[in-house]
């Protein structure tokens, strides 16, 4: 880790407000896994995020913004998610979500085959259909036609802004824990 975990009495005023948000935020959307040491201290990327609070918030907002908004099922985004975890191999973001989607009822089998980068047999249209527009962003370049298209056509225009925006964002997010080589935490 590179950054050090900041206990909530070394907050800034600065990283005050953004603590005290996140903590909210977290404790109603990010609770499948560990997020805080027994201080308080908050881990994962929310460290990180609080070390350059204006930044930090910046993205908070964003990851606020697509959690409140969401339209697609939870199954669809969390298959997305673990996607880009699983190309950016940010083990904080594959521990966090396969906790998220095991607690969601994705069969092991499934979540396995995810975080080892591969397309899993079975998956229902829709779960199909993120999982190939995750992994085609991923790749770089632009989203082909047709793949766009049967994107629009299953989750409708907005759906697809929304799949397409969750890539981005937990690309931002992977990238956030590699370069700061953000651990998991122990197991209990």
């Amino acid at each position: 880790m590179r950054l050090p975990l900041i206990a909530p009495a070394d907050l800034s005023p600065e990283q005050k407000p953004l603590y005290d948000d996140m903590r909210k935020g977290i404790a109603s959307n990010f609770n499948a896994f560990k997020v805080e040491r027994e201080d308080g201290a908050l881990m994962g990327p929310w460290n990180p995020w609080l070390h350059e609070p204006a930044i930090g918030k910046a993205i908070w907002d964003l990851t606020l913004a697509m959690t409140a908004n969401a339209v697609l099922a939870d199954h669809v985004r969390q298959i997305a998610i673990l996607v880009v975890g699983a190309h950016f191999d940010a083990a904080y973001e594959i521990y966090a979500h396969f906790a998220v989607a095991k607690r969601e009822g994705m069969p092991a089998e499934r979540l396995a085959t995810l975080v080892a980068g591969l397309k899993p047999d079975g998956l229902a249209a829709d779960e199909s259909v993120a999982y190939d527009v995750a992994y085609a962003l991923c790749g770089g370049g632009t989203l082909p036609e047709p793949l766009y298209s049967l994107a629009v056509s299953t989750f409708g225009q907005h759906g697809n802004g929304e799949l397409i925006y969750l890539v981005g964002l937990y690309a931002l997010v992977s990238a956030t824990l590699n370069g700061f080589n953000v651990p998991v935490p122990e197991r209990e």
